[in-house]
């Protein structure tokens, strides 16, 4: 039993990490072109580098959550998010902005969802699914919180002010940290609920597929997360929507989110893992085709981040709930820190892909080549989801 204070005190911490981390140059990105004079495929490059070093130190990351808890690593990467932090705002170079950047990449593996869900399931077990939901509901308000809060920040002290104050709300993080339990669960062999996917049992050729399709939908998922969190304000701007309407809209996305990481908590008990995935999947070509609408209709316009936040946020949750009905439980983090590593690398490449499709294209043609990767996260899931659907 994983007790409500730590999975409260993780989904602050959460909240608090992704905004400082992986949402900070989706807030500050245009500020820090215009400041450091650099194109945006530089200047955006620094967040792809950091997501690159995620997919590098991702097994490792695994493993010593495996071992030693989730307490003592992500204490650890709130400390390294801090020091990533005041050297971002103290960068005038490429070399120490990029350096600045590789060390965010390092905190933000050690203190982001995939941080937290090894963490949860190696005190949790199988039973670790309704507390991932419940961390997720905080963490999915991170970009509405935390880009209104840092434009706010920056008004009065510029970027470099609001990414140094970003330092100390990571500080912030630690004592939730501790409030994680350093236990783990003992669970049976074939602790996988029965009927959900192939259990630890399973012929090796089952576990290697699905284990393929999670990774290619947990990839490709990703790539589109980090080309919005990178992009969306800008995907709007490039559309014709004011600057100051493209802020607001754009956090529904947040408010998308928790909803749907409300309703998971609410709701499912009654829905498995990879059903859930296919109606995240199956709502993504839909948000995107509202997308391009967005210029010419402030619905359309809302819709897109709404309706993004909400499969965004579905896909969040079967990213970590999946690998719990699919794989052993007990080696949970060092499992999903190889299957994530594509996941990692092609998200890595997303920001600098959005920038430069922007810049030659135009807005409307990144949310067509979101549209086509949408499609094929729709095809995976569906391809996952029928050989290993719980029976009738």
């Amino acid at each position: 039993m994983i007790p409500r204070r730590s999975v409260l005190g993780l989904g602050m911490a959460q909240l608090i990490s992704w905004g400082i981390t992986y949402y900070l140059i989706g807030g500050f990105g245009d500020a820090m072109v215009a400041d450091l004079g650099w194109g945006r495929d530089a200047v955006y490059g620094g967040f792809s580098a950091a997501l690159l070093v995620m997919a590098l130190v991702s097994p490792l990351a695994g493993r010593w959550i495996d071992r030693r808890g989730g307490r003592r690593v992500m204490i650890a990467g709130a400390l390294v998010n801090a020091a990533g932090c005041l050297a971002l705002a103290a960068s005038h170079r490429v070399v120490t902005y990029y350096a600045a950047w590789l060390v965010l990449g390092v905190a933000m593996r050690l203190t982001l969802y995939d941080a937290a869900f090894a963490a949860l399931a190696r005190i949790g077990g199988a039973a670790a699914r309704r507390a991932m939901a419940q961390i997720t509901l905080l963490g999915g308000l991170a970009s509405t919180v935390f880009w209104p809060l840092g434009h706010a920040i920056a008004g009065r002290v510029g970027w470099r002010g609001a990414v140094a104050a970003y330092a100390g709300f990571a500080l912030l993080t630690v004592p939730l940290h501790l409030m994680l339990p350093d236990t783990r669960h003992d669970s049976e062999p074939g602790a996988a609920p029965a009927g959900r996917g192939p259990p630890p049992g399973a012929p090796l050729g089952n576990r290697a597929i699905a284990g393929a399709l999670y990774a290619g939908i947990a990839a490709l998922a990703a790539f589109l997360n980090a080309g919005m969190s990178s992009h969306m304000i800008g995907l709007y701007t490039g559309l014709g929507v004011a600057a100051s309407a493209a802020v607001q809209i754009a956090t529904l996305r947040g408010v998308g989110q928790s909803a749907a990481r409300l309703a998971e908590v609410v709701f499912g008990r009654r829905i498995d893992p990879l059903t859930l995935n296919l109606v995240a999947a199956a709502l993504l070509p839909a948000c995107f085709a509202a997308g391009l609408l967005s210029g010419r209709s402030t619905a359309a316009a809302a819709g897109f981040a709404l309706v993004y936040g909400v499969a965004n946020g579905a896909l969040t949750i079967t990213r970590g709930t999946l690998p719990l009905v699919l794989f052993d439980p007990r080696a949970y983090g060092a499992q999903v820190g190889r299957l994530l590593i594509a996941s990692f690398v092609l998200s890595s490449a997303a920001p600098v892909i959005y920038a430069a499709v922007i810049e030659r294209i135009g807005a409307a043609g990144a949310l067509v080549m979101s549209l086509v990767a949408a499609g094929l996260v729709v095809v995976a899931a569906v391809v996952l989801r029928l050989p290993f659907r719980a029976p009738e």
